[in-house]
C-alpha cells in the first residue's frame, strides 16, 4: 500500500478544531442535517508549504484510506500571537466609505506595496482597533484527516 511522501499531490478530508473542541474549519460536512457547508477534499502537494507545517507533517507516511487525529502546537500551526501586529489607528485615517464592524476584515498595504488581510477587532467614535495576526495564531490545533488519495 502506498504511503504519502514528500513530492506527493494527495486528497484528505479534515476537521479542525480549536483546544475546547470548537470547531473552526471542515472539509466535510459536520451538520446533522447535510447543509453542503463543507469544501470537499483538501488537495496539496506535500513539501510545497501549502497548508501550515504540522498538518503536512502529519500526512507523511499515512496510507490510501486511513485516518486519524492529531494534535499540531502552536508552533507548528500559526504560531503564537504577536501584539506587535495589533494597531490603533484613527478613524480619519480609514476611508469613510468603508463599512468598520468588529470581526470585519479589511485589507491594508505597507509601505513597501505589500497588502495584507487585518481584522478589526474595535471600533470606537475616534480609533479603529486593527489585528494582522492569523486568527488561529495562539491556538494548538487538533485536525481529524482522512487521506483520500496519493497521486
Amino acid at each position: 500500500m502506498a504511503q504519502a511522501k514528500n513530492g506527493d499531490k494527495v486528497k484528505v478530508h479534515y476537521t479542525g478544531k480549536l483546544e475546547d473542541g470548537t470547531v473552526f474549519d471542515s472539509s466535510e460536512c459536520y451538520d446533522e442535517d447535510d447543509c453542503g457547508c463543507g469544501s470537499g477534499p483538501l488537495e496539496f502537494i506535500i513539501g510545497e508549504g501549502q497548508v501550515i507545517p504540522g498538518f503536512e507533517q502529519a500526512v507523511v507516511g499515512m496510507n490510501d484510506g486511513e485516518s486519524k487525529t492529531v494534535t499540531i502546537p502552536v508552533d507548528q500551526a500559526y504560531g503564537e500571537r504577536v501584539e506587535e501586529m495589533v494597531a490603533v489607528v484613527d478613524r480619519k485615517e480609514i476611508p469613510a466609505d468603508l463599512r468598520l464592524e468588529v470581526g470585519g476584515q479589511l485589507e491594508v498595504t505597507h509601505e513597501d506595496g505589500h497588502a495584507f488581510p487585518v481584522i478589526i477587532t474595535e471600533v470606537t467614535e475616534a480609533k479603529v482597533t486593527l489585528d494582522a495576526n492569523h486568527p488561529l495564531a495562539g491556538h494548538e490545533l487538533t485536525f481529524d484527516i482522512k487521506l483520500v488519495e496519493i497521486g
